[in-house]
């Protein structure tokens, strides 16, 4: 396979298609921890009704983000999550947006009918029959503890939950890690078919790329604090090839500076 090598630094951020409106605008995203520079002006833009990955190696500064996009941490440059400021307008601001991560927890004493009754009770914009119908459809019953279920029937109730909340940015912070590929499967089919449409948007984390990638419509490769590259998921395959290297020969590719590099059985799967 001939592949033609760019260097990370001369690849434009290609802005991702969007709607009719910006639901993520990032300009010089900072955030440092102590002598540790976890965002090092990143700029980004996610546009409404797009399914966006972003990924990176761990430690480059993913989680960061989420964090920041969601109000959960200072920061220093410009960022606007719906047009509003996440560290000043963050109760108005959660109204439209959800969160799913991989460490979510419930207390694991609570029913799934005590849960439906909470959220129902603390958020105006939850649809206790649209979250029901999507209960109807799993093993969970209403009186079941979330100690008697496994993690993926936790999962299940959680994303019940959250497709039955008509907020218009849904964050996915690993969301199915630890899911056998059944529940993975099927909780992407979800998304898809019952959440979103052109006017919801969606981010997502994962290490797991290859199960993600036929339902994105854009990427967002961060490294070292930095996005090395914002691109639309046609633009990827058409820009970028994915080669497998024998282990023997692993430095001499990444001498071509690869935007990333995953373990594969006989060396490395590098992207180019």
């Amino acid at each position: 396979m001939n592949v033609a090598a760019e260097s990370i630094a001369e690849r434009p951020a290609t802005p991702p298609a969007a709607g009719s409106e910006t639901i993520v605008h990032a300009q010089g995203l900072t955030k440092r921890y102590k002598n540790a520079l976890a965002l090092d002006g990143a700029d980004f833009t996610v546009g409404q009704g797009r399914i966006v990955g972003l990924i990176g190696p761990n430690g480059a500064g993913k989680t960061t983000a989420l964090k920041a996009i969601l109000g959960l941490t200072d920061f220093e440059g410009e960022l606007r999550v719906l047009g509003m400021d996440p560290r000043r307008e963050r109760p108005l601001l959660m109204r439209e947006v959800c969160f799913i991560a991989d460490v979510a927890t419930l207390p694991r004493w609570i029913r799934v009918q005590e849960a439906i009754d909470f959220v129902a009770g603390v958020h105006p914009r939850f649809d206790r029959a649209k979250c029901e119908r999507f209960l109807a459809r799993t093993k969970l019953h209403a009186n079941q503890k979330v100690h008697e279920m496994s993690k993926g029937m936790i999962v299940q109730l959680h994303l019940a939950i959250v497709m039955a909340i008509d907020a218009r940015l849904l964050v996915l912070d690993e969301p199915t890690l630890g899911l056998d590929i059944l529940y993975r499967k099927q909780f992407y089919q979800s998304l898809l078919e019952d959440y979103f449409d052109e006017n919801k948007t969606i981010l997502i984390t994962t290490h797991q790329v290859e199960e993600v990638e036929h339902i994105l419509t854009d990427l967002l490769f961060i490294r070292d604090g930095k996005v090395a590259l914002s691109t639309t998921m046609e633009e990827m395959g058409a820009r970028f090839s994915e080669v497998l290297v024998n282990a023997d020969r692993v430095e001499s590719a990444r001498a071509l500076k690869p935007i990333d590099e995953r373990a594969a059985v006989f060396g490395k799967s590098i992207f180019l």
